[in-house]
């Protein structure tokens, strides 16, 4: 009896004293492992305003080959969530960032509205638009930097335009974007 006793001890020991030798090592591997990886810390916090950036392509003229090319500028995305229409366009007034390239909307123009009605955006900008003159090549580049621009939003598949609210001679149509 003295002996099963004593085994039972024996035994209780050697599962305890593994036991807590597996517990050490295994402690001990984990220290070991998180060791081995740092935090990171990024050099500048990625700001609200960042996080919402996106890029739009905005199509202006070459000024030497006169074709019409794209330059993607980052913006904001929350500037395009009451009317991307119209704020896309506006930014087109704007003057390109890259020197190669110029603007074929005419000084002077106002857009005052630009909705869409079944895939076709009908933009309402003010006269100084036809301040194109009798130059065809620039009324067509305005009208193709317009389109692709706008054509940029899956929604979009033709333009037309309204003067001053009303329809106008010059721009009688609808127009889709060119390739």
């Amino acid at each position: 009896m003295k002996k099963r006793v004593f085994y039972f001890i024996v035994l209780l020991v050697i599962l305890l004293g593994g036991y807590f030798l597996a517990s050490y090592l295994n402690d001990r591997s984990q220290k070991e492992e998180n060791e081995k990886y740092e935090d990171y810390t990024p050099q500048e916090e990625i700001s609200e305003e960042q996080y919402r950036e996106t890029i739009v392509n905005l199509y202006y003229v070459n000024k030497e080959k006169k074709e019409i090319m794209a330059e993607a500028r980052a913006i904001d995305a929350k500037t395009l969530s009451t009317n991307p229409y119209k704020r896309l366009i506006e930014l087109l007034l704007e003057n390109p960032q890259n020197e190669a390239l110029e603007r074929v909307i005419p000084e002077g123009v106002t857009i005052y509205d630009a909705n869409i009605e079944a895939g076709c955006v009908i933009i309402n900008a003010s006269k100084e638009i036809l301040n194109f003159g009798e130059d065809e090549t620039l009324k067509n580049n305005l009208i193709n930097t317009i389109a692709k621009t706008l054509a940029e939003l899956t929604e979009v598949e033709k333009i037309s335009f309204l003067i001053e609210g009303k329809e106008n001679k010059e721009f009688s149509k609808e127009y889709l974007p060119t390739k």
